[in-house]
């Protein structure tokens, strides 16, 4: 019946807005990366090279520990739905993604390093009776990653490197969904799964052919995350034997990353640098999901996202022997058509711009702080493929969303 197809259909997209759109890949694991824009490829001097290009760490002597914490703040608002002009705004939260790292130099072409990240950790939250309330109400995701790299420098102006990474998460959605046009009450879905075992692998190469100059390429490959996990949807009981529930998997793959940058010193004080990101978002264009009772339908749901990149610009200034200031700039394209964008992440065209400063408090220990603003382009749909209605009305609206980020991080060497 028009009810359980209905559902159907809402659980087909459950873990799937959250997980890969651009916004959620926010890159801010290390404040110095983030306050020079993340055009770090090139430059990765701190062991955050193990995300940015672990190939950096041969020319990083020594032992290192790094620490990095972030504060996000992201806001949203929907204005609709069209030709209604009516403004919504998600729930205020902060997030504190927080990343470990630490490389050791074996000998003189040998270094090795690990990373523990938050790669993905944002949700969105909405008013449970806005008009979007069978589309999105509580998104939330966690993800981790443990990166163990090795780095090879075969001749001094020229290193490359090589790492594995493994991944787990764990997500909870929650929405709404009509059970029929003559019935008022709705009906509440709600999601909650994890997989334990996500894998792939990581590779870098650093050239420095001169002092002043350094280049930089990064590849991440794709990782496969299997959730396994439990659909719960409550409903009046005579409603009860029609909707469905229980045990579901569904197999979802995160995009390839390959990043390629240049560093200059343009003066003994002042480095300028750029980069290239490239991000195979196309990876992401069907979930299927799967009932465990073979009494309901498994179904496949369209996502339809496109390949998309990041253009990025970095400067550090060395005000003197202990302090430096950083600023940065970066474009990221919107990597889903609008008519397939869901309020479950209000993406766009998006500009960060971030600054930043560090300082070497003490022989072994720095300190480096960074504030990064993201400003999405405000966006208006008129062709949305969204329906929101039992009626199959379109979601169209528009759209605006901005975040805030503090980054701090705590560097000790010896």
């Amino acid at each position: 019946m028009k009810s359980r197809l209905l559902l159907l259909l809402v659980l087909s997209t459950l873990i799937t807005a959250n997980l890969f759109a651009g916004g959620f890949q926010l890159n801010i694991r290390g404040a110095k990366a983030v306050a020079m824009g993340g055009a770090f490829t090139a430059i990765a001097d701190d062991p955050s090279a193990v995300y940015w290009n672990a190939a950096g760490l041969s020319f990083l002597q020594g032992t290192h520990i790094m620490l990095s914490s972030h504060l996000v703040a992201p806001q949203t608002s929907f204005r609709g739905v069209s030709p209604q002009i009516d403004r919504y705004r998600s729930e205020n939260r902060v997030f504190f993604p927080t990343h470990l790292f630490a490389s050791h130099t074996i000998n003189d072409q040998w270094t090795i390093g690990l990373g523990f990240t938050q790669p993905f950790g944002l949700g969105t939250t909405w008013d449970e009776n806005w008009p979007g309330k069978y589309l999105a109400i509580e998104t939330g995701l966690t993800t981790y990653v443990v990166s163990p790299v090795v780095s090879f420098k075969p001749i001094e102006t020229l290193s490359i490197s090589a790492g594995f990474l493994y991944g787990f998460a764990n997500v909870k959605i929650t929405r709404k969904s009509p059970l029929s046009s003559l019935f008022a009450e709705d009906a509440f879905v709600e999601l909650e799964g994890s997989d334990n075992f996500a894998y792939g692998f990581n590779a870098g190469l650093m050239f420095r052919p001169k002092d002043f100059i350094s280049i930089g390429a990064s590849y991440s490959s794709e990782m496969e995350y299997e959730f396994e996990g439990t659909a719960t949807t409550i409903a009046p009981s005579q409603f009860a034997s029609q909707v469905p529930s229980g045990n579901i998997t569904a197999t979802l793959t995160t995009p390839q990353n390959i990043a390629a940058g240049i560093a200059i010193d343009v003066t003994n004080k002042l480095k300028l640098s750029a980069e290239y990101q490239y991000i195979g978002w196309s990876s992401y264009d069907t979930l299927a999901v799967d009932f465990e009772d073979e009494t309901f339908d498994d179904i496949a749901s369209p996502r339809l996202y496109n390949n998309s990149y990041i253009l990025r610009f970095g400067a550090y200034y060395k005000l003197n022997e202990q302090v430096g200031l950083m600023g940065g700039f970066y474009f990221d394209n919107m990597p889903v058509d609008p008519e397939n964008l869901n309020p479950s992440l209000a993406d766009s065209d998006r500009l960060g711009f971030s600054a930043g400063i560090d300082a070497q408090l003490f022989e072994k220990l720095k300190i480096v702080g960074s504030y990064l603003f993201i400003s999405a382009k405000e966006l208006t749909v008129d062709n949305s493929k969204q329906i929101y209605t039992t009626g199959d009305s379109k979601f169209n609206g528009t759209y605006n969303s901005i975040a805030n980020i503090f980054s701090l991080s705590f560097i000790y060497s010896f």
